[in-house]
């Protein structure tokens, strides 16, 4: 019986001790990727750079090679015409920021910003998936 209860804490413990993401989190949260956009806009590779996860600046290496990649295969979020944030979905430690992003010529897309918490408890972009919705076409 012992045995039964210390495995039953055992799964229920570790959740209980994962900090939950508060609302100041959320306003970190979408603050860094406003913070990100604004810095593509002004072509500012180092302030982009900043923000990313370390695993995202190793894989990159450079600033400006980052924001090369950013500019030729993100050009949505590299110069969009508006933004809204959308939902938040909590995974485990981590967090992913639905956002839509509208681009110059009026297209609308969706932005998953995978968001990772920092040792020091700040957030940093850890990758963005980007999807243009499919289109209803009205029968």
């Amino acid at each position: 019986m012992l045995r039964v209860l210390a495995v039953c804490l055992g799964f229920v413990l570790p959740a209980a001790a994962q900090p939950a993401i508060t609302g100041d989190d959320l306003a970190e949260i979408r603050a860094v990727i406003h913070r990100q956009i604004d810095a593509f806009r002004r072509d500012d590779a180092q302030e982009a750079f900043k923000l990313v996860s370390p695993s995202v600046q190793e894989t990159f290496g450079t600033p400006q090679r980052f924001l090369d990649v950013v500019r030729v295969s993100y050009r949505p979020v590299y110069r969009p015409a508006a933004v809204a944030f959308l939902g938040l979905t909590v995974m485990g430690q981590d967090a992913v920021q639905q956002v839509q992003i509208t681009d110059r010529s009026g297209a609308v897309w969706l932005a998953y910003y995978a968001m990772q918490r920092q040792r020091d408890g700040s957030w940093r972009t850890n990758g963005c998936h980007l999807v243009q919705p499919a289109k209803t076409i009205p029968t």
